[in-house]
């Protein structure tokens, strides 16, 4: 009977395990989602509230650190004065929870990138976020695009 038990207990702890990780993914993809679509859209307002008001905040751009929530978006402002588009695969897009209530994003990424005036190329990369779930939500916390030759 208690060998039963046993098996009936890690059944339904497997069981919500599962549902956990269910649970991140889809709500980290959803706000992978949102921040694509912010982005696109040149809404920082909308892209200020997904990212972690920290000063431990990371976005690697061009082979440098910007660090922080406000040095961050001073960047994206001037970035969406040109072509700023971001087209993910999301057919490759995987979510991994590291721990409870922090996760690694990875995807492919196509940029369009452009000052004003210019002529976007596309630029490809991989990306990984690194998302924390606080009270208001799950916040990006770092975002390391490395560049990749385009094919």
């Amino acid at each position: 009977m208690w060998t039963g038990s046993r098996a009936t207990v890690a059944a339904v702890l497997m069981i919500f395990a599962g549902s956990a990780q269910a649970g991140t993914e889809d709500e980290v993809k959803a706000q992978f989602s949102k921040f694509v679509a912010a982005q696109n859209a040149h809404d920082l307002k909308a892209v200020s509230d997904m990212l972690l008001d920290s000063p431990q905040f990371l976005w690697i751009t061009r082979g440098a650190p910007i660090w922080g929530r406000e040095a961050a978006l001073k960047r994206f402002e001037v970035l969406y004065q040109g072509t700023w588009s971001l087209d993910p695969k999301t057919d490759e897009l995987k979510v991994f929870e590291l721990q409870p209530g922090v996760a690694q994003l990875y995807v492919p990424i196509t940029f369009m990138i452009a000052p004003a005036g210019q002529t976007a190329q596309p630029a490809r990369f991989l990306m990984t976020q690194l998302l924390v779930k606080t009270p208001g939500g799950w916040k990006i916390s770092s975002v390391l695009p490395i560049p990749v030759p385009m094919q």
